[in-house]
């Protein structure tokens, strides 16, 4: 699988930016992509050196809307979520060092 299809973004949240300063980065990936994978796959697309990758599998949550035509139920998708923690000699990602 090429490393563009496995990295398919960043995840940026609270928690996420807290782990930029430590070299802790974390993407949304494919679902078919194990953590060998993605460790090539960052280490391709970033030209960095992985420590470990860390994945789990966030299950998408209920949604519901009120609408003149009644309520609406629906779901978020889900997805799989990788943390990359890169080595401590490795050079940061460029993208996360602007957002900080």
């Amino acid at each position: 699988m090429e490393a563009e299809k496995i990295i398919i973004k960043p995840l940026l949240t609270e928690k996420s930016y807290a782990g930029i300063q430590n070299k802790v980065y974390t993407f949304v990936v494919s679902k078919d992509a194990g953590k060998i994978e993605i460790k090539k796959a960052v280490e391709q697309l970033f030209n960095v050196k992985v420590d470990k990758v860390n994945v789990c599998v966030v299950k998408g949550h209920k949604k519901s809307q009120n609408t003149k035509a009644g309520r609406t139920v629906g779901k978020t998708s889900d997805y799989k979520k990788a943390i990359v923690t890169l080595k401590a000699d490795s050079k940061s990602i460029a993208f996360f060092d602007s957002l900080s």
